[in-house]
């Protein structure tokens, strides 16, 4: 009734609908034709077979090149949605004590083209994943001399070459990740040419990794001669949990913790911090 955009036409009052508001928005920025369109799996029968009908329709023109169809993000009682009331907002995860970066992470661990169980477990491991990444990195920065350098090694290329090769597989963004750690893990790539790396992979993840490294955490700093032995033991415990010499592993440990290091384990691997 209170309708601004409204019009009489022969087959009685028109107003403009969802479908016709999505093809005129695309065209005003994009074009007659581009190349990506993305949107829910639920868009497919109904609002995109719609776009691409009245579109093309109207210019004679192939709309779009690909489209990318992303599933939902599910909850107990089913996929997040306003209209049902089942859904979190951003800024209530940040009011819990979440950084938005953690979101992002936990996301970046799934398949665009696979259903996402949501839970605050799995936020909490993402984050737990999130801050041993950031962990490593700083390790690494203060091992890195003089700076971060343009990966040259060939076992730098072989992760950044993974790497590239995962996006071009639908965006396998899981396994693009995992390329990530085992970068910033192998001991046969240098610290400095490990930060480039990631940098450089971090233009696609996004997760703020130049300022993680740079970032010095609250308390104490390690020097370089100390985090390198840390990380040594770090790896020698893991050595010792993976033969199951339990006796070994917790030794490490106490002895680090006697030295004022701080380990804490979680599924992305271990971090310690100065106590």
């Amino acid at each position: 009734e209170n309708q601004a955009l409204v019009w009489d036409s022969p087959w009685g009052t028109g107003y403009p609908g969802w479908h016709i508001e999505c093809s005129a928005m695309s065209m005003k920025y994009l074009g007659e034709s581009f190349d990506i369109h993305a949107g829910g799996i639920d868009h497919i029968p109904i609002h995109h077979t719609n776009e691409i009908a009245q579109s093309e329709s109207a210019t004679g023109k192939p709309w779009v090149k690909y489209w990318l169809h992303g599933e939902f993000l599910v909850m107990d009682k089913g996929k997040m949605s306003k209209s049902s009331g089942s859904f979190l907002t951003l800024q209530s995860l940040v009011d819990a004590g979440y950084e938005p970066l953690d979101y992002r992470y936990f996301c970046l661990g799934g398949h665009y083209r696979s259903q996402l169980q949501f839970s605050f477990e799995a936020l909490d491991s993402a984050r737990a994943s999130r801050r041993s990444l950031n962990e490593r990195l700083r390790t690494l920065r203060s091992q890195a001399e003089p700076a971060p350098a343009p990966p040259s090694g060939g076992r730098a290329r072989f992760w950044l070459d993974a790497f590239v090769d995962h996006l071009s597989e639908d965006l396998a963004v899981p396994r693009a990740l995992a390329d990530l750690w085992g970068l910033l893990r192998d001991p046969e790539v240098p610290p400095a040419e490990a930060l480039a790396g990631a940098f450089d992979m971090d233009r696609i993840l996004g997760l703020g990794l130049r300022e993680a490294a740079e970032t010095v955490p609250e308390g104490k700093a390690a020097s370089p001669e100390l985090a390198a032995e840390i990380e040594r033991l770090i790896a020698e415990r893991a050595e010792a949990k993976k033969a199951k010499d339990w006796s070994r592993a917790d030794a490490i440990r106490d002895e680090l913790k006697a030295r004022g290091v701080l380990l804490t384990d979680s599924p992305a691997g271990t971090t310690w911090k100065l106590s």
